[in-house]
């Protein structure tokens, strides 16, 4: 097969990594396409893998930002489509369904946030895509008709114990004594959906700092501009090695959806504070479900605190954090097996999957 991923964000390098390293190992000819976000070409870089940046600068934030860069990516795509000509275009982008659309080129969404916290998304994409491949914790609404659900989550694709293996010897790199210490994550917020959303702010970030402090070392990874004052607290880590870093954390702090998730899938208690909490579906499984993580809106910063000293209080915390992973993983399918039968069985794996759900579970 002929394939072209499509990766707009850091958090798809590591969704797409190994479908992409089993699918080449398996003879298919792959083209990896990127655009200009965060740390998402230096993850590429150091893991050695091929590319086309179809967006250089990146684009500015607001409405027109986001549309001239849409534009200009899809001139782009377009070109790289017809000259390639994939069997098929997966990615979590709207220029995949509108070439596809326009090339007749299969394009299948792989997507894990609720139609309803992502509208502009869900209206650009959805109506122009193939197919749609979710959690069953998504909400995709009236497209639900063309979306195939699995047991799982986007972060189980990269870390889920059959590809993700822990070294305590990298977080030696930065924490030298094998201290307790803790990860706190800012995220920028700008996104079109993030439209009048807000997170940890300078203030509720120092008393967080303020809290931990007594307790153990404080990491701080950002994607927005810190301010002086956290300077000295930047984790010096290679990107690649983060989740690392995150599993051997003892508490997880950010006001981003992504790193919460992650924490959780790892075994280690997270705390998201932002202004999407109760709204996005695979996180509240984690929630409220498997117990892994908390969600706590931006309106209640007193009990953000309150929660954080709960739980660097609490004996045992993250045996009992291992504990609930485990439960959660054997509830789960392997995704990253499910994903590349998917793929490559296109669209034979859509009927099969239409008329027999339970089929995911050959993938454990």
């Amino acid at each position: 097969m002929k394939i072209i991923f499509y990766l707009g964000h850091p958090a798809h390098y590591h969704l797409f990594k190994y479908p992409i390293k089993f699918l080449k190992e398996k003879n298919h000819d792959i083209i990896i396409l990127i655009k200009k976000k965060d740390i998402l070409e230096e993850l590429l870089k150091n893991d050695g893998l091929n590319y086309i940046n179809i967006l250089h600068k990146g684009r500015r934030d607001g409405k027109i930002g986001i549309t001239w860069g849409l534009l200009k990516r899809e001139l782009v795509l377009i070109k790289i489509a017809k000259k390639f000509r994939p069997h098929i275009m997966v990615g979590t982008s709207s220029e995949i369904t509108h070439i596809g659309k326009l090339l007749n080129i299969n394009s299948l969404v792989v997507n894990e946030d609720d139609f309803d916290v992502v509208p502009l998304f869900s209206k650009l994409t959805y109506p122009f895509a193939d197919c749609i491949l979710a959690p069953t914790s998504c909400q995709i609404g009236k497209w639900n008709y063309k979306s195939i659900s699995y047991n799982g989550y986007h972060e189980l694709t990269y870390l889920h114990m059959k590809y993700f293996i822990p070294d305590n010897q990298i977080i030696k790199t930065f924490n030298h004594k094998l201290k307790r210490y803790f990860i706190l994550r800012f995220a920028k917020l700008t996104a079109h959906h993030d439209a009048g959303k807000t997170g940890i702010t300078t203030e509720v970030a120092e008393k967080i700092v303020k809290i931990l402090e007594p307790y153990g070392k404080i990491y701080i990874t950002s994607e927005r501009v810190l301010e002086p004052q956290f300077e000295k607290y930047r984790i010096n880590i290679n990107p690649l090695d983060i989740h690392h870093a995150l599993y051997y954390a003892d508490l997880y702090i950010g006001d981003s959806q992504t790193m919460a998730a992650e924490a959780a899938v790892l075994g280690t208690p997270s705390i998201r504070f932002n202004d999407f909490v109760g709204k996005i579906g695979y996180l509240e499984e984690l929630e409220h479900k498997y117990e892994l993580t908390f969600g706590i809106k931006t309106s209640e910063p007193q009990r953000l605190f309150d929660k954080i000293d709960e739980l660097i209080k609490t004996p045992g915390l993250k045996e009992e954090w291992q504990k609930r992973r485990q439960k959660m993983l054997s509830e789960k399918i392997d995704v990253t097996a499910f994903m590349v039968w998917f793929i490559e069985n296109y669209p034979k794996s859509v009927k099969i999957m239409k008329e027999n759900p339970n089929y995911q579970y050959q993938f454990k």
